[in-house]
């Protein structure tokens, strides 16, 4: 991993040198363009639609228009901006993680302590696990002033960048504020249905169907050629299972399905790890005697 910026966390006095880097990364498979007609590689150039010439990257300013003049910004006008040589990651206050909404939320980054000592690092990241609190930030990252928290995974301290507060949309469903009334049952059903389904959070549990589908899709292209079949690869769906996914007007009706058909589902899974307990020990015993004998 290369380091993206190099700074220091400032709060009062205290300085605490940083390194940032990109903290994901994008797992979807990667596709380019081609005519449909010869599967030929789609291009683009720029191309000034003034002098018809086609003209490189590093040739290329930015414009705005305003409706009835454009003025160009150049490089050099955006480097002119005190904000874009600002190096510092200057925390503004401290507040209760619960305060701060994930709507607001984007980009995460590693920041990877700095210098001979990460005395100041480890004081820190300390201070804000014991306060259960989060940092909020300014910072400045490719030509942009940001918000952003800044938070402890493990022992490491992240940086996420956030939305400014006007960039959050305000919406006013009317169906939000519907007269609707939720009978008793109706609530013990939903909440039997949620206790059905609750559980510990491990994210590594999960996968992208979508993207394991696609390469998989891809493989079998790459494997048969012109003798791919879809419907080879993957089989059809259940008509069944496509029926069952329709309208359904009885709310009750529709939770008491979802609570049996949770509850059938923990019920295999029970009996596939006894069966497969059972098996284990089985293995067990009959090695432990052989090695009796």
């Amino acid at each position: 991993m290369r380091p993206i910026w190099t700074g220091a966390i400032t709060f009062g006095l205290v300085n605490v040198p940083v390194k940032l880097y990109g903290a994901t990364e994008d797992h979807d498979v990667k596709f380019h363009q081609v005519h449909d007609a010869d599967g030929g590689r789609i291009r683009y150039e720029r191309r000034c639609e003034v002098c018809g010439e086609k003209v490189e990257y590093q040739h290329i300013d930015k414009a705005y228009d305003d409706g009835d003049r454009t003025v160009i910004v150049t490089d050099e006008d955006f480097k002119s901006l005190p904000a874009s040589e600002h190096n510092e990651i200057d925390v503004v206050q401290f507040v209760p993680n619960d305060q701060v909404d994930p709507i607001m939320f984007e980009k995460p980054y590693f920041l990877e302590p700095v210098g001979k000592s990460p005395k100041s690092y480890l004081l820190l990241r300390e201070t804000l696990e014991k306060a259960d609190q989060t940092a909020i930030v300014k910072f400045s990252l490719r030509q942009k002033t940001r918000l952003g928290a800044l938070r402890t995974r493990g022992k490491v301290m992240v940086l996420q960048a956030m939305l400014w507060a006007d960039e959050v949309r305000e919406v006013d469903f009317p169906a939000v504020t519907s007269r609707a009334k939720i009978s008793p049952q109706e609530l013990k059903m939903s909440a039997a249905l949620v206790e059905q389904f609750s559980g510990d959070f491990h994210p590594e549990e999960f996968e992208d169907d979508y993207q394991a589908e696609l390469q998989h899709l891809i493989d079998e292209k790459l494997e048969q050629g012109d003798a791919f079949d879809t419907s080879t690869t993957f089989g059809k769906a259940d008509e069944d299972e496509s029926d069952e996914g329709g309208d359904v007007v009885d709310l009750m009706e529709a939770l008491k399905k979802s609570i049996d058909r949770k509850r059938g589902a923990g019920a295999g899974e029970k009996k596939a790890a006894a069966s497969s307990g059972a098996r284990a020990s089985k293995t067990a015993s009959s090695a432990s005697k052989k090695k009796g004998a």
